[in-house]
């Protein structure tokens, strides 16, 4: 009888999973082919280090960071790991603290890669300053939003901690618009360095980024908001 129990919950844990890993897996090869083929994003280096291993650097820490969601999110949700070993407020602080390094680590390491590759874009500078304005106007209400509205302790997934989380969805502010801002605007933050900087690199780091994130949803969130809400839009 122990053993089943285990079997289930490990079948919950890793529900999506392998999904997850065969995604990961054609996107990190089309990204291969695609830097393969280009020779404006092996172009630069900083501090010694060319700009194609930063890049895959820039592309690593997005992988670690949605494993370490995963993990935190699931062994939680269904086995209450952390909260029995530190208790709930701790264990939320330690997984959120994580989570607050590596979220800002995607961005420093598009900062690095865009400073290593700048001036590797082919298009006229105006056009991708305009974007790059055009850009953070969204980025500032989503940051907004997510603090008078949505709260950072449930952005960051406090509903995978608390037990009998039962806030309403959040329908005000940029989620008047989208219930999944935080992955469609949000992450546009990560575009402006390379927009700045005129990176072919960065911006393809960006570019996997953002299609990762959908990667995460679908595997890992929305079936977690299922469990937690019930059908229908969480986050």
């Amino acid at each position: 009888m122990l053993t089943n129990k285990k079997t289930a919950a490990l079948k919950q844990i890793f529900q999506n999973q392998l999904w997850h890993a065969v995604a990961v897996g054609l996107l990190l090869f089309v990204l291969s082919v695609i830097v393969n083929n280009s020779t404006n994003i092996a172009v630069g280096s900083l501090l010694g280090i060319n700009t194609i291993t930063w890049f895959w650097v820039a592309i690593s820490v997005p992988i670690a960071h949605q494993i370490y969601v995963w993990f935190f999110w699931r062994y939680e949700l269904y086995q209450q790991t952390f909260s029995r070993m530190w208790g709930m407020p701790l264990a939320f602080k330690i997984y959120a603290t994580g989570f607050s390094i590596l979220f800002i680590g995607r961005l420093i390491a598009i900062i690095i890669v865009a400073v290593s590759n700048r001036n590797s874009l082919v298009i006229e500078p105006i056009y991708s300053y305009l974007l790059a304005a055009a850009i953070t106007p969204l980025v500032v209400y989503l940051f907004y939003s997510v603090k008078k509205y949505f709260t950072i302790e449930r952005a960051f997934g406090i509903d995978h901690f608390e037990r009998d989380y039962n806030a309403p969805y959040v329908k005000k502010g940029i989620f008047k618009y989208t219930s999944n801002g935080m992955y469609i605007v949000g992450l546009m933050i990560l575009y402006l360095p390379g927009l700045l900087y005129l990176s072919e690199a960065a911006l393809l780091a960006a570019l996997f980024n953002h299609i990762y994130i959908c990667v995460h949803y679908y595997c890992t969130e929305l079936p977690d908001m299922r469990v937690i809400y019930g059908e229908g839009p969480g986050k």
